[in-house]
C-alpha cells in the first residue's frame, strides 16, 4: 500500500495543516511535553518534544501505522520470508545478531582468523578495499571505537582514484601489510582495481600476494578464481544486502580492530534493539515511531532534508553511513508493485560531527528559507582521554553546544530592528542520547537507525533491500571501454573523451 492510499492519510493531511499554524515555541511549552515525547530503547534516550506533533496527531500516525501491516512486515522479515521482491530473497542481517549465530563454522572460522591475525606481530596494518556498504560500515564502526583497538593500524580504500590507495600505502611496508578485500560479487569494478594494484604492490616487493590477501565475499568460487587462498575466504549469504552488512563477515577489519568479545558485545547491543522492534506493540516501538516521525515530516509537512550531526568526533562517517543506509534504501520512484509513486519517498540525508558544522553550514539551518529536520547525537559521558585534566569539562562543552543549537533552532529569537540578528526557529529535531560510545551501544544506535529506515520503507510502500539506480552507471562506465559502447553517448561525452585520448 502506497503512503497516500491509506486510510489514515487524509486526516493527517489536515492535522498537518492545522498544526502549521501553531508556534513550535508553544507546543514544546505544554505541559507533560517531556514525557509524553521521551522514549528510552535499550541504552538510547530519544527526545521527540521538538517536532511539530501532539499526542493525537502521534495517535493516527500509529493507526497508520497499523493500516499498512508493518508489525506483519517486521514479522516477515524476522521470519526470513523473501520481502526482497525483487531480487526473490529474504533479508538476513538481523540474525547475524542472535547468540545462535556464535554457534556456527562462519562465526568459528572468523573469530579464529581474527585471533590469528590480532596475535602476528608481523603484521602491523590491515587494509580493508570496498567500496559503498562494504566500505563505509566497517570504516565508520572501526573509526568510532577507536579506544578500542589492538596495535595493528586498520585502514580503508574505496575510491577507484588512484590517490586513495596511493596515500594509504605511502607509510606501509609490504612484509608487514595485510589486505582484506571486500565484494559481496567479487565483481566490483573498483574494488577490484585496487586489490589487483594492491597485489602488484606486494609482488614488486617480491611478496606472495595469496599470503597477505583474504576475501570477504557471498561469491567465493569467483575469489579463488581471482587469486585468493581459499582458507583465506570469508562468505556471506545473498540475503545481506551491503548496506546492512557490516554484522557480517564484512565487519571483519571492524572484529581485528577492537577483538572478538568487543564485537559480540557490538552485536548484542544491536540484538537488543532487534527484540524491541519485533516484540513491542505498535504504540511504544520506538523505531517505528521515529519512521512515523521521517513520514510525518517528509510527506505532511514537506521537509525534504534531514541532517545526522552526531556530537562525537569519532562518529564523523555516520552520516555517510546513514546516508547511504536510508537513500539507497529509500530512494525509489516504484513501490514493491512496480507501481509509479504518488509521494517522494526518503529525505536527501546530509550531516557532520558538531561542533564543527556549527561553524559552517549551521547559518543556513538557522537563517535560511528552507525547512529541514535534524538527529542530534549525544553521548553523555567521554570516554577515557589520555589528556591533562580539563577534557570531561570539554566534553560537558560538546553537549552543551548540542541542546543549545536543538533549542535555538527551535524556538529561534525575533528582532525586528536589525533582520540579520533575526532567527525564525520553528525548525525540528530528535535527540538520540546515550552514556557513552562503547561497543554496545554502538551496536544499538546503529540498528535503531536501520530499523527506522526499514519501518519507514514499509510506510512509503518499497523496496528498501535492492538498489538497482546504483547499477545504471556502473553499467555505462563499463560501455566506456570499448568503441562500440562510447558510440551510445553524447557528442559532449565523446569530446571530453577525445582530450584523455590525446593525452595517451
Amino acid at each position: 500500500m502506497q503512503l497516500n492510499n491509506n486510510p489514515f492519510y487524509e486526516t493527517l493531511l489536515k492535522q498537518a495543516q492545522e498544526i502549521r499554524s501553531t508556534s513550535l515555541s508553544e507546543l514544546i511549552l505544554q505541559e507533560n511535553r517531556e514525557t509524553d515525547f521521551c522514549f528510552t530503547s535499550g541504552p538510547l534516550w530519544i527526545d521527540i518534544s521538538r517536532h511539530y506533533i501532539t499526542l493525537p496527531i502521534l495517535d493516527n500516525l500509529r493507526k497508520l501505522a497499523d493500516a499498512a501491516q508493518i508489525t506483519q512486515s517486521f514479522s516477515a522479515l524476522a521470519s526470513g520470508k523473501p520481502i526482497n521482491k525483487t531480487e526473490n530473497r529474504p533479508v538476513l542481517h538481523t540474525g547475524l545478531r542472535q547468540q545462535e549465530r556464535r554457534t556456527t563454522d562462519e562465526w568459528q572460522n572468523l573469530a579464529s582468523f581474527s585471533d590469528k591475525i590480532r596475535a602476528n606481530k608481523d603484521i602491523h596494518t590491515i587494509i580493508n578495499i570496498g567500496i559503498g556498504g562494504s566500505d563505509l560500515g566497517p570504516e565508520m564502526v572501526t573509526n568510532a571505537l577507536k579506544p578500542f583497538h589492538g596495535a595493528q593500524k586498520i585502514r580503508f580504500v574505496s575510491n577507484v582514484d588512484p590517490a586513495d590507495l596511493n596515500d594509504t600505502l605511502a607509510d606501509c611496508d609490504p612484509k608487514t601489510t595485510f589486505f582484506l578485500v571486500t565484494s559481496k560479487t567479487f565483481t566490483t569494478a573498483e574494488t577490484l582495481k585496487n586489490a589487483l594494484l594492491a597485489a602488484r604492490w606486494l609482488k614488486q616487493a617480491n611478496i606472495n600476494p595469496s599470503n597477505h590477501m583474504a576475501a570477504i565475499t557471498a561469491a567465493p568460487h569467483k575469489a579463488i578464481e581471482w587469486g585468493i587462498l581459499e582458507e583465506y575466504i570469508f562468505d556471506f549469504a545473498d540475503g545481506i544486502g551491503g548496506r546492512y552488512s557490516l554484522w557480517s563477515a564484512v565487519g571483519l577489519p571492524i572484529m581485528i580492530a577492537i577483538g572478538n568479545q568487543n564485537f559480540i558485545s557490538f552485536l548484542e547491543g544491536a540484538n537488543k534493539i532487534d527484540e524491541h522492534v519485533f516484540n513491542t506493540p505498535l504504540h511504544k516501538n520506538i523505531p517505528i515511531i521515529l519512521a512515523l516521525l521521517r513520514i510525518w515530516n517528509r510527506n505532511f509537512l514537506e521537509i525534504p532534508m534531514h541532517g545526522i550531526m552526531p556530537y562525537d568526533q569519532r562518529l564523523s562517517r555516520l552520516p555517510a553511513w546513514a546516508q547511504q543506509l536510508e537513500m539507497e534504501s529509500n530512494g525509489k520512484s516504484v513501490d514493491i508493485h512496480n507501481n509509479r509513486l504518488d509521494l517522494p519517498a526518503s529525505p536527501l540525508i546530509w550531516g557532520e560531527p558538531g561542533t564543527n558544522a556549527q561553524h559552517s553550514f549551521f547559518q543556513y539551518l538557522h537563517q535560511g528559507i528552507e525547512n529541514q529536520s535534524l538527529d542530534f547525537l549525544i553521548p553523555r559521558q567521554a570516554l577515557p582521554c589520555d589528556l591533562p585534566d580539563g577534557w570531561q569539562e570539554s566534553h560537558n562543552t560538546l553537549i552543551y553546544n548540542g541542546l543549545a543549537q536543538a533549542e535555538a533552532l527551535a524556538f529561534g529569537e525575533t528582532n525586528t530592528e536589525e533582520p540579520y540578528r533575526n532567527f525564525a526557529g520553528g525548525s525540528v529535531s530528535t535527540i538520540i542520547s546515550w552514556d557513552k560510545t562503547d561497543p554496545y551501544n554502538l551496536g544499538s544506535l546503529l540498528a535503531l537507525f536501520e530499523h527506522i529506515t526499514i519501518a519507514s520503507g514499509f510506510l512509503w510502500g518499497v523496496n528498501s533491500f535492492d538498489q538497482w539506480g546504483v547499477e545504471l552507471g556502473k553499467k555505462r562506465a563499463k560501455e566506456l571501454e570499448t568503441p562500440e559502447g562510447r558510440s551510445n553517448f553524447s557528442p559532449a561525452a565523446k569530446r571530453f573523451l577525445s582530450m584523455l585520448d590525446s593525452k595517451k
